[in-house]
Formats: C-alpha cells, sequence, structure tokens
C-alpha cells in the first residue's frame, strides 16, 4: 500500500503532459511578452487567477520622448503530441482541433483587437525536474518545424490527423523521421509523432509617446493535475510531500486543513485522498518591460470555499469565501507563480 501512495505522489510530480491515467496534463499560463523595452513601463498588472478562467489588465506608459512600435505576444508553452495521444488532457478535446485552443482574447484601449496566430515545432529538452515553469518559454527545444512543413506534415493539435498524414509518407521519409527521433513507426500502430506544438498570439503594437495605452487579455487556462495523497499525522509524510511542501511552501496551517479536508471521514470513501490542479503563471515575462510593475495586484480564486491553496508569496489576505488578494509596489518578479488548489473526495 506505501509503494501505491508513493506511487501516486510520484504521478502527481511528474511533466503536465506525461501523466497516466491518475492526472491529466495541461497548460503553464503566463503574461504577454515583449522584445526589452527602456522606455515602455508596466504601470500596473491587475491579475486574476483561477482553474477555469485567467484575466489580466494592464497599462503601459511611454516614458520616451517617440512612439515605440512592437510585436506584443502571448505564448503558450510547448504542448506535446505524445502526451496528447498518451493521456488526459485540462483542455476538451474539441478545443485541440481549433486555431485558438484557450479562447484567447484582447482588449486595447477598450477595443477588442484582432490577433494573430502562429505556430512552431519543436523537440523539447529531457525532462528535468528542477526546470523552471518559465523554461518552456525561454528556452523550448530544437526547431523543427521547417523540416515537418517539408514533408507536408500540418502543425495541428489533432493527433489522429498528424498521424494519418505520417502514415501516407513514402518510406524513406518515415526512415528520416525514425532517424531524427520525430516519429515513431510500430506495425498495426498508428504513427506516433514525438515533437511539440508551440501556440503564439500576437498583434502589432504601438504606444504613443508619453501616454498610457491600456491592454487587457482573458483565456481559458488548462492547468495539470490528478489524485492527492495525503497523511493523517506529520510523521507519515513521505519524500514526495516533503518536496510538495517545498515547491508550494505548504505552511502547518494549510498542511493541517490539508489533513483535515481529506481524513475527514465519509461512509464508503478513502480518506487521505483528493485531486490537486497545479496553476503556474508565469510571471517574469513583466521583466521584458522597462523597469519594476508600479503596482501589482493579485486576485486568486480557489474555487470552493472547501479547497485548500497553497503558494509561495507573502503578503496575501483573504477577501471571500473563495478569494485572496495581493498587493506590491514597484515589483520586479524573481519567481514565476505555482500554485497547488486541492479539493476533498467530494469537491
Amino acid at each position: 500500500m506505501k509503494k501505491q501512495l508513493a506511487l501516486l505522489i510520484w504521478l502527481l510530480l511528474t511533466p503536465a503532459l506525461s501523466l497516466a491515467n491518475d492526472g491529466f496534463g495541461g497548460l503553464t499560463a503566463t503574461g504577454l511578452q515583449f522584445q526589452k523595452s527602456t522606455s515602455v513601463r508596466m504601470v500596473s498588472e491587475d491579475l486574476f487567477l483561477s482553474p477555469g478562467k485567467v484575466r489580466v489588465a494592464y497599462v503601459f506608459r511611454n516614458e520616451g520622448p517617440s512612439e515605440v512600435q512592437g510585436e506584443v505576444i502571448f505564448p503558450l508553452p510547448p504542448i506535446s503530441l505524445t502526451g496528447l495521444g498518451e493521456s488526459m488532457f485540462a483542455l476538451p478535446e474539441e478545443n485541440l482541433h481549433r486555431d485558438n485552443p484557450v479562447d484567447f482574447m484582447a482588449v486595447v484601449d477598450g477595443k477588442k483587437i484582432k490577433v494573430r496566430t502562429e505556430r512552431i515545432a519543436v523537440i523539447e529538452p529531457p525532462f528535468d525536474e528542477r526546470r523552471k515553469p518559465s523554461a518552456g518559454y525561454d528556452s523550448p527545444g530544437e526547431d523543427v518545424t521547417t523540416l515537418l512543413k517539408g514533408y507536408g506534415i500540418p502543425l495541428s493539435l489533432n493527433v489522429a490527423e498528424v498521424a494519418a498524414v505520417l502514415d501516407r509518407l513514402p518510406q524513406p521519409a518515415k526512415d528520416a523521421l525514425k532517424v531524427k527521433e520525430l516519429a515513431d513507426f510500430v506495425d498495426g500502430e498508428p504513427p506516433a509523432p514525438a515533437w511539440s506544438i508551440i501556440v503564439r498570439y500576437h498583434w502589432p503594437q504601438t504606444f504613443a509617446a508619453g501616454r498610457e495605452t491600456k491592454i487587457e487579455h482573458s483565456y481559458t487556462p488548462a492547468p495539470p493535475g490528478g489524485i492527492f495523497i495525503w497523511p493523517e499525522h506529520e510523521k507519515d509524510l513521505d519524500i514526495y510531500q516533503r518536496e510538495l511542501i517545498q515547491t508550494y511552501c505548504i505552511d502547518a496551517g494549510t498542511r493541517k486543513a490539508l489533513s483535515t479536508r481529506l481524513h475527514r471521514q465519509r461512509a464508503g470513501e478513502l480518506t487521505g485522498i483528493g485531486t490537486a490542479v497545479l496553476l503556474d503563471y508565469v510571471l517574469t515575462t513583466a521583466n521584458t518591460w522597462h523597469g519594476p510593475i508600479g503596482t501589482f495586484r493579485l486576485t486568486i480564486d480557489k474555487g470552493k470555499p472547501n479547497n485548500v491553496l497553497s503558494l509561495c508569496l507573502d503578503g496575501m489576505r483573504k477577501t471571500g469565501t473563495t478569494t485572496f488578494v495581493v498587493e506590491k509596489k514597484d515589483f520586479m518578479p524573481a519567481e514565476d507563480l505555482r500554485l497547488l488548489i486541492v479539493s476533498g473526495p467530494q469537491g
């Protein structure tokens, strides 16, 4: 039994897109990126995070003597086709067939704008548990977009569609893809693509000299998660649970809440077992703008009153039955946000 419990916790700690039936894959969330600017400052950021919705409202000011033109980018992290083919995923399957799988929308100065979408294919580096959430954006892997397009392979998240194209390729092309470890071909089974797709939303933006520009965006997040196990007594914490304590800053009060919530007796239920959502948010993209964030406000909604929330960020105060707020001045994020939201057997 102890080995089974350890395995379930291990599954929760493995990469988001490689979870088996005990978990489901998903995406890290992030803010807007911009080429490093020496004059466009983020005056304020009002961020709302929940498992079902992310909303961000920014105010930017160009403090330079002339207008600044550039591309504002909202990137998704790499989405592994191997993971999509082998595991459940937080996004509905029908969304994966769309150009805009997370329903991203942007508004500039009160007007909804047309957002461009581009995709690239990459081979991700090997999994490293010490890798930060932002690494998927900073160094996503080897770009193989041109190579795949040369074979007429679509940059699709529909694994069945991609497998059908791979299956129709001539044998020399299949052999070349297999040598490059881009796909696997086994007799009697559909071909298995081994690359990941990065979806990027972007639009050209002009920041007038001495003026403020308001940009808002929202989207449906897809945080990974799965089975979550917690012991009733501190002495029974194992190495995996202690790693969770470090990663999500689970203090004594929160550990007690987890124990109480998950070990509340109900007829016909296993105690100590719930479900968890791991919602990461890459804050450090704010450092591509000039200077610190003048006023930063974060609102977190954990979903249900009985859910347990933990993260590494000081100054958090409770503002409602499910909401928490953190406010900071002249904020320059050095670390990204990692939220743990745990639900008991009854949600």
